[in-house]
C-alpha cells in the first residue's frame, strides 16, 4: 500500500512507544508513517460501530489517525513528527472535547 521512496528524508533513528511496543522511526517522518511503516494498525475505532480505522489523508483532514500522544488526547498522527522517546496510544472512545 504505502512505500517509501528511497534516497529521501534522513537515515537518523529515533525510538518511539506504541501501547508497549517500541518502534524505530526516522527522524522527520509523521507519527502516523512511523505507526504504517511498525504495522501498528488501526489506530483508533468508531465510538458508535466499533469499525476500525487507520491513516487515509496523511495532510491533517481525515481525523482517522487520532492518537494519544504523551497523555493527551486527540492527536492528529499525521500532523506530529516523530521524537525519540515519545508514548503513543490507541485512541479509546469518543474524542474528548479540549
Amino acid at each position: 500500500m504505502f512505500r517509501r521512496l528511497e534516497g529521501l528524508g534522513t537515515a537518523q533513528r529515533v525510538t518511539l512507544h506504541f501501547e508497549d511496543r517500541a518502534l524505530s522511526a526516522r527522524a522527520g517522518d509523521s507519527v502516523a508513517v512511523a505507526l504504517l511503516e511498525g504495522g501498528c494498525v488501526p489506530l483508533r475505532s468508531t465510538p458508535v460501530t466499533g469499525a476500525p480505522r487507520a491513516p487515509m489523508c496523511l495532510m491533517g483532514v481525515c481525523f482517522d489517525c487520532l492518537v494519544e500522544i504523551d497523555g493527551r488526547p486527540n492527536v492528529q498522527a499525521c500532523m506530529v513528527e516523530v521524537r525519540e522517546g515519545m508514548r503513543v496510544r490507541r485512541q479509546q472512545g469518543a474524542r474528548r472535547p479540549a
